[in-house]
């Protein structure tokens, strides 16, 4: 059976998401080893991991004008070009500062985020656009599985004794390796991006008729009788009386026939970060380690929640276009509050205590780590106050090398409650706020400002995101993992509430026919 060319170019457009996922989770495995080879602090740490949403956030404010100026697609091959970069220079990095700036470079790419859904969306028939949007999102998560595999893979490899390993420096540079990897799917994407078409809409937009009946056709290569020049007229009478200038697009955000679409924007936008999904992409197996499984059994759990991300995120993709956008944000948001309400009990149910035998196997790995003798016997109700008791003893940077060790070995608690939180919370996610943001973002915008109202949005977005992945290592330290979760779970219930109340319903109409609906 033959592909369409419009599956074709979706899946070439959509890899940016793939490299996106792998990028934003690959720093996961890679904590450990920074924090001790860097001597970080927790709000350093916080800055490694949150660098390139800092960077998504500068790219998002001019993503939408330059997408709108030069072009969809040529604004992906710029993007796809700035993840290869940073991919090279994470992996070469010699210093924390350069690591930071290296991973910003690479935030600057995040913005693809943005540009692949609005040019999947336009590429797209009305009836399959939710679902084609999100293979872009399908990608991302794909991306994150393959992080945590090949973050579980090499960090076993390194452990070997073959003489392979130590001879590539798989053994003393694994956290290099780890972020190196990206370099592969970036060069590729970057190569393929030149065998896609300009989005038809942008050409009509810019006045290229010709050019964009040429792409319509190739896009629809066994409807031969279709008469494209009726949807060039149809995209041309949305953008009627309308000034696409800049200046013009930018004062256009705050008029009343936007403003609902706009409101809409910013409360998913706001609702998918702020609910603490990207502290569980960058952090899993530092998340797991605080449930005293071991380091290695973190990881192995990693890799469980990618696994989980992607099957619900094809079950999503599956029903967006059958039931709709809202009742899957609805169901979704409902399971994340429940899922953090229970790792927050589960937390909050524990208990820390080092016997003498176990500080004595901690000793044979870390002489320093003699010093926990004074903790002896004492047990804790709080994380917070046992770590901090901990640091103090052996200083930051040796219960960083040795945390998950530590943990596994003086955390009482039911694992088992906390590892099925944090998969109904990924699994809700997938499954709603994920997929859904991204398709609506491409759909609630009129045509001719798309681009930059999917910016502001977007930056919005980043921002939210910045601000939960930079204090969410401060938050284990200062309020601890009950809390931080609770806090998690408390925003997506004031999420739910909002989009039973407010959000429409977008699925199976034109991009037109939803601007005039949102206008009115």
């Amino acid at each position: 059976m033959k592909i369409s060319p419009t599956i074709i170019y979706t899946i070439i457009v959509s890899l940016g998401g793939f490299i996106f996922g792998f990028d934003a989770s690959v720093i996961s495995g890679t904590l450990n080893f920074i924090v001790t080879e860097f001597d970080l602090s927790s709000i350093e740490q916080g800055l490694v991991v949150s660098a390139p949403t800092l960077g998504a956030i500068i790219a998002t404010v001019t993503a939408g004008i330059l997408a709108d100026r030069f072009g969809r697609r040529n604004l992906l091959i710029v993007i796809a070009l700035l993840y290869l970069l940073s991919a090279v220079a994470s992996a070469f990095s010699t210093s924390y500062w350069m690591l930071v700036s290296a991973r910003f470079i690479g935030g600057l790419a995040f913005c693809s985020l943005m540009i692949a859904p609005m040019y999947i969306a336009e590429i797209s028939q009305p009836e399959k656009r939710g679902k084609l949007v999100s293979i872009n999102q399908l990608n991302i998560v794909i991306g994150f599985s393959a992080a945590y595999f090949a973050n579980y893979y090499v960090l076993e490899l390194s452990q070997s004794s073959a003489s392979w390993v130590s001879g590539i420096g798989l053994d003393t540079h694994t956290w290099r390796w780890m972020l190196g990897l990206e370099i592969v799917p970036a060069l590729a994407w970057f190569i393929l991006l030149f065998y896609v078409p300009r989005s038809p809409r942008w050409l009509a937009l810019k006045g290229q008729d010709t050019q964009a009946i040429s792409v319509l056709k190739q896009l629809n290569e066994n409807d031969e009788q279709h008469d494209y020049q009726q949807d060039i007229e149809q995209i041309k009478r949305s953008l009627e009386n309308k000034d696409t200038s800049l200046l013009a697009s930018l004062k256009y955000l705050f008029n009343s026939k936007i403003r609902f679409a706009i409101t809409i924007g910013i409360i998913v936008g706001i609702a998918q970060q702020i609910t603490g999904i990207n502290a569980i992409f960058f952090y899993a197996p530092s998340i797991f380690e605080q449930s005293g499984v071991g380091t290695n059994a973190a990881f192995a759990q990693a890799v469980l929640v990618g696994v989980i991300n992607v099957l619900f995120t094809i079950a999503a993709m599956m029903l967006i276009d059958k039931l709709g956008r809202k009742p899957l944000l609805t169901i979704g948001l409902a399971g994340v509050s429940l899922s953090m309400a229970l790792c927050a009990y589960g937390f909050s149910q524990a208990t820390y205590k080092l016997t003498a035998d176990d500080i004595e196997s901690l000793v044979v790995k870390e002489q320093s780590l003699a010093k926990l003798m004074d903790v002896q016997g004492k047990t804790y109700q709080s994380d917070v106050e046992f770590k901090q008791t901990i640091v103090k003893l052996v200083g930051q940077q040796t219960f960083s090398a040795h945390q998950g060790d530590i943990l596994k070995l003086a955390a009482t608690m039911n694992a088992t409650v906390i590892l099925l939180g944090i998969l109904g919370f990924v699994a809700s996610f997938a499954f709603s706020l994920g997929p859904v943001m991204w398709v609506m973002f491409s759909e609630i915008f009129p045509n001719h400002v798309r681009g930059i109202a999917i910016s502001f949005v977007s930056v919005i977005n980043s921002i939210v995101s910045f601000t939960v992945t930079f204090v969410f290592p401060w938050e284990l330290e200062v309020l601890g993992s009950a809390i931080t979760f609770l806090i998690y779970g408390a925003f997506a219930f004031i999420a739910l509430i909002l989009v039973v109340r407010l959000f429409p319903e977008t699925k199976g109409k034109s991009l037109e026919q939803i601007e005039a609906e949102m206008a009115s």
